[in-house]
């Protein structure tokens, strides 16, 4: 799977998909580097048009679609930004789209994603269960299904993170980001790994989310229960192909207690005024309660800002203090 994605996609979707995406501000982290001793920037995709870096991604699968399997329109599912970035990618290819999410998805997402006139089921229980009705569907009525963390277009677009950073940032020597099913990771990593060797990339994830590195621990696909979290967007099991992502892609991988996901959430809040969901947050709280060592400059990505009001004050209320 991963010898499979190559740079050059990744340069190809940043052409593909540059007039419907934010280019995201890079912005150095006085208190972060301070901590790591060094230079150390946050990639805002919470700035994105759609809250989350997951726009990339559905704008270059849809945009790589053939004409044919346009008119018949999409099916995907999501834990919420993955829907949200399909159905205004579809809004904007004039594609016709049907997103399955869990019945605990964040209303925000839920709303985010009707408003842009994708139709919309939130009868599954979890992340995975929505993802095998999804792929159901799929099958049944000959709509493309738009997998939220796999396929070489997807996870090319999700590489133009990476490659804006490097843009901006070409002395770049590590990068960490938020990890889940791995299309940010994959995409980030086909580019790096080809063109830039010498970067470290590290992972990110909750306890309670950690299929990745429970599994890159124990050298097999591990699976993991379905249990409440602050990282919602990181949730479900992963696959042959998620796995063989992390085993090319990550130096290291850590993990971060729910309550350490709350104060990342209210650190970046009051240090750089920044409104992010848990999973997007996991990243820099690795750097911020020093699990990770990182070399210098580095990147960190902030991929999501999509979460409840109620969720999101209660994180900021929370007693831990950074």
């Amino acid at each position: 799977m991963f010898e499979k994605l190559r740079p050059e996609a990744v340069r190809d979707a940043a052409k593909r998909i540059a007039p419907h995406v934010k280019r995201t501000p890079l912005i150095r982290s006085g208190k972060l580097s301070e901590i790591a001793g060094g230079d150390v920037y946050l990639k805002l995709e919470n700035e994105q048009l759609t809250g989350s870096f997951k726009l990339r991604g559905a704008l270059n699968a849809l945009g790589c679609l053939t004409p044919e399997q346009k008119r018949a329109g999409v099916v995907a599912s999501s834990a919420g930004n993955h829907g949200m970035g399909v159905a205004s990618a579809a809004k904007t290819l004039g594609i016709k789209a049907k997103v399955y999410v869990p019945s605990t998805a964040p209303q925000v997402k839920k709303d985010g994603i009707r408003a842009m006139g994708a139709e919309l089921d939130d009868s599954a229980p979890d992340y995975d269960a929505a993802m095998v009705i999804a792929i159901e569907d799929g099958k049944r009525t000959g709509r493309p299904f738009i997998n939220p963390c796999l396929g070489d277009d997807l996870i090319a677009g999700q590489g133009t993170v990476a490659l804006e950073i490097i843009e901006e940032l070409p002395g770049l020597k590590s990068l960490v980001v938020n990890v889940g099913g791995g299309g940010l990771l994959g995409g980030c990593a086909s580019l790096l790994r080809n063109e830039r060797p010498d970067v470290r990339i590290y992972g990110a994830q909750s306890v309670n989310t950690a299929a990745m590195s429970r599994s890159m621990a124990a050298g097999k696909i591990v699976d993991i229960p379905s249990v409440p979290t602050l990282a919602d967007g990181l949730a479900g099991v992963i696959d042959a192909d998620g796995f063989d992502i992390g085993k090319h892609s990550l130096d290291k991988i850590v993990t971060l207690t729910e309550d350490e996901i709350a104060q990342a959430i209210a650190w970046l809040q009051r240090e750089h005024g920044k409104r992010v969901e848990g999973a997007g947050a996991c990243a820099t709280g690795a750097v911020l309660f020093r699990k990770i060592a990182v070399e210098m400059p580095c990147a960190v990505v902030i991929s999501g800002g999509n979460i409840d009001q109620a969720r999101w004050k209660q994180a900021l209320d929370s007693q831990g203090r950074v």
